[in-house]
């Protein structure tokens, strides 16, 4: 049996991370982590979005939301100021999470220095696998949050938020959210935000 990779060990733990989410979801009418299921589904849109993508990029969609639930939004304001305090918050503590881990797993420094950038979003837009990063987000945000959102903040402002997060897609990761089987209410609110 040949050894596990530095790569594959990075994953492992990783996974294992995001695995103690105290939060769950209903899956297949399976309950599973929160944290875990939206990061494999991240990491599984990748090779959809972009040809030959690095390890770099498979590890930083794998991580860049890990431990998310250790830092509530509701820890900072309800206002837009609020709302960036706690995102540049979280990156930091992501990165500074994985990069823990992919020391532990044995990843070189140029690695671990290219998945800080991409979870940190260093060189957005102009890096294309930041891009697809970002699209593979957008995606799963989509596929798995949508319905709570619009419960939660109502049509208006959903759309306002659809609005300004398919700007940030390529016109390849919009491409995309045709095929995402959404219910017909969610579908419905991506339709009104697109037209």
């Amino acid at each position: 049996m040949a050894d596990i990779t530095p790569f594959d060990r990075a994953v492992e733990l990783i996974d294992e991370a995001n695995g103690k989410d105290p939060r769950s979801q209903s899956v297949n009418g399976n309950s599973v982590p929160k944290e875990l299921f939206f990061a494999q589904q991240v990491a599984s849109w990748i090779p959809k979005l972009i040809d030959h993508p690095s390890e770099a990029l498979l590890l930083a969609a794998r991580s860049h939301t890990i431990r998310r639930w250790m830092i509530p939004r509701d820890k900072y304001s309800k206002d837009n100021i609020g709302y960036h305090q706690w995102r540049n918050a979280l990156a930091k503590f992501h990165a500074q999470e994985t990069t823990a881990i992919l020391e532990k797993a044995g990843l070189n420094q140029e690695t671990i220095a290219r998945v800080q950038s991409l979870i940190t979003r260093r060189n957005f837009p102009g890096d294309p696998e930041a891009h697809a990063l970002e699209d593979a987000d957008c995606l799963v945000f989509l596929q798995t949050k949508l319905g709570n959102y619009l419960d939660d903040w109502g049509e208006d402002k959903t759309i306002n938020i659809l609005r300004k997060t398919l700007k940030k897609m390529t016109p390849k990761g919009v491409s995309f959210v045709a095929q995402l089987g959404l219910d017909k209410r969610c579908a419905a609110i991506v339709a009104r935000a697109t037209a």
